[in-house]
């Protein structure tokens, strides 16, 4: 895993002067590619791309960056793993390519001279952000994987264009405006995140998943990028295109499947482990892994103090079955803490999902003896596993039968609900989600509340996912818009409900949450995560399993949960989903109260002017005498706060 940052100019830049932005960039990002660096300048058009190096495969200096074609004409610098290389360099060699080194990098070189750049595209499987220089044509084209896995982020303001693997790499080169963009800080206080193609600053994009940008005067503005693979196509197709055959045949099948591209994922130079949580993914990936290796698969889990947020005990009961190398690393309150003031560095745009923290902790552990690990990220959004695809989506379903001044009239009567009226709050919950009953997890009924007094299932889905309900109420000026959610929640196709929900967080919250999460964090440790059930092969074969398969007896992740069944007990794997969690609502109003005072007093939000500090005051007192609903709004103005003092 590396990073990689660059310029093109219409403005004449002098070459020492393009080389030392360049290397100014790439020295932000050090942390992605600690090994090794380098700098390539095409003074003639003003272009120059830098590259920090995380060596993984061939470690010898064939594998340096940025690199050049036979011909000499491309010059790429990529960011990923391309895990089908070989079968290409087979293909290439046949076609009489010959190859110095073997790296990734090398074949995918060849293959944009021999293919071109949207032929090649489709044929790279794996995980990548890519930089490629023409310098015939003076093309820049800008490359990304299909489901968003690695990140690329785009400047352009009067002339100058800059790219690069994270934001701190473009502040870190020429002439860059940091303008705010408050449609994406509305859009983030609701969802946590920034949803691409925004980001927080008005003059940079978040290039598409699965898209090319093309770009050959850098003067004009820039074009659109061009889609070489689709998830909303792939769904839809797959959803015509159902798998037949019988259950047994179809867990066969993908057992075959998930093996093959868990294989994939294990080719590296340097050593390689595996996150395990003793949750249904991880010991998937896990169990795979086991299974293909001739000695114990190095696993890591982080254990906490407060039991309720710990699965460490878990992970050890799956690591024991399947006789891994297990190591687990107890965390201590103050321990965990203490990453809070780090999040800032890590996070260069706004980011509240609170996983973030064990999330950092697990990948600062693994560093220690792997440079590579595998995680089961990606199970959830592409098997259904999420409880919002279960008890959520019954929810809406249930709700929108009844008629609007109906749902209203209960919204208004839930929000009048005290915190001591347990017995009307468990009837209303028993009906409308008994597993939200069954879980105790009763601080969801104001999220019922909120949703049951929208118009739509696209509202009421919106409503569930978000943390604050209407940005302009805690914003001076919200400018939010609809965006990708809205757009494939309110779409004729997928015609059924849940296919819509499980489609709108393949494309908004897997790469702009969770694989971005994983992303930051990891690569702040010098390590390199991959995904294997965010596999676009993998994903291709899920929608063509029916929902009705993917969802079973109101349990999500059947059909994996059939394959993990053949290497673990189901006693070891089944319960109620956890996921890396931690009680921001506890230190908030605990050891975190006095940080969480500083960020929003009321004059330094008055003279900051973004935020209305009586609205934010008024949760805040919520919070405070024990509310529990409101603790990641909350979170994320803090994050957002302490995110303007680092950056702006």
């Amino acid at each position: 895993m590396c990073g990689l940052a660059g310029i093109l100019s219409a403005k004449a830049i002098e070459v020492k002067e393009l080389e030392a932005l360049t290397r100014r960039m790439t020295d932000a990002i050090t942390h992605r590619g600690p090994d090794d660096s380098g700098i390539f300048v095409d003074h003639g058009a003003n272009l120059s791309l830098g590259f920090r190096r995380l060596s993984i495969l061939d470690l010898s200096p064939s594998g340096h960056q940025p690199m050049r074609s036979q011909s000499g004409r491309l010059t790429i610098v990529f960011n990923g793993e391309i895990y089908n290389y070989r079968e290409l360099r087979r293909d290439l060699g046949q076609l009489g390519f010959r190859f110095r080194g073997q790296s990734d990098t090398e074949v995918a070189l060849a293959a944009f001279e021999h293919w071109g750049v949207a032929t090649a595209s489709q044929r790279l499987s794996g995980m990548f952000a890519i930089a490629l220089w023409d310098s015939e044509s003076r093309t820049l084209s800008l490359i990304r994987d299909r489901l968003g896995i690695k990140p690329l982020f785009v400047y352009a303001k009067d002339g100058t264009i800059s790219f690069g693997s994270e934001l701190k790499a473009l502040f870190a080169g020429p002439d860059f405006d940091r303008s705010l963009n408050l449609a994406a800080i509305g859009d983030y206080l609701r969802y946590l995140y920034v949803p691409a193609p925004k980001t927080i600053f008005r003059h940079v994009k978040k290039l598409a998943p699965g898209h090319i940008l093309t770009i050959t005067d850098p003067a004009q503005p820039l074009p659109a990028s061009v889609p070489y693979w689709s998830a909303r196509e792939v769904a839809l197709r797959g959803l015509q295109q159902p798998i037949v055959g019988s259950l047994p045949e179809l867990i066969d099948e993908l057992e075959l499947l998930l093996a093959d591209t868990v294989s994939s994922h294990l080719q590296s130079d340097v050593p390689l482990g595996a996150f395990l949580s003793g949750g249904i993914d991880s010991s998937t990936v896990v169990a795979l892994m086991q299974a293909r290796s001739m000695r114990p698969v190095k696993t890591f889990s982080v254990a906490f103090e407060k039991q309720d947020y710990n699965e460490a005990h878990h992970a050890a009961l799956v690591a024991g079955h399947l006789g891994t190398d297990h190591t687990e690393l107890l965390c201590t309150d103050q321990e965990v803490l203490s990453v809070v003031p780090k999040l800032p560095e890590l996070f260069d745009e706004p980011h509240a999902d609170t996983s973030q923290i064990p999330a950092y902790l697990i990948c600062a552990l693994a560093r220690r003896s792997v440079t590579v690990a595998l995680s089961g990220d990606g199970g959830d959004e592409v098997f259904g596993g999420y409880n919002r695809y279960t008890v959520g989506e019954r929810m809406l379903r249930t709700s929108a039968r009844v008629p609007r001044s109906a749902r209203r009239a209960l919204a208004s009567y839930i929000g009048t609900l005290s915190t001591g009226e347990g017995s009307r709050r468990g009837l209303i919950e028993s009906i409308l989600a008994p597993q939200l009953a069954r879980r105790g997890v009763s601080e969801r009924l104001q999220k019922i509340g909120s949703f049951m007094s929208t118009d739509s299932e696209s509202a009421m889905y919106r409503s569930l996912v978000s943390a604050w309900q209407s940005s302009s109420s805690i914003m001076v000026d919200d400018r939010s818009t609809h965006g990708i959610l809205e757009d494939v929640m309110e779409a004729r196709e997928p015609s059924r409900l849940i296919d819509r929900m499980m489609l709108a967080d393949q494309l908004t919250y897997l790469p702009d949450d969770q694989l971005a999460k994983v992303d930051r964090v990891s690569m702040a440790a010098s390590l390199e995560v991959r995904v294997p059930f965010v596999d676009h092969r993998l994903v291709e074969y899920a929608w063509r399993i029916p929902a009705s398969v993917k969802i079973r007896a109101g349990q999500g992740k059947w059909p994996v949960r059939q394959v993990l069944y053949r290497y673990v007990p189901r006693q070891l794997v089944d319960r109620p989903k956890m996921g890396l969690s931690v009680p921001i609502d506890e230190w908030l109003r605990g050891p975190l109260r006095d940080w969480a005072e500083a960020c929003i007093a009321p004059d330094r939000l008055a003279r900051e002017g973004l935020l209305n500090p009586t609205a934010v005051r008024q949760a805040w007192d919520a919070l405070l005498k024990g509310r529990r609903h409101g603790a990641l709004g909350m979170w994320a103005v803090m994050m957002l706060q302490s995110w303007r003092e680092r950056w702006l």
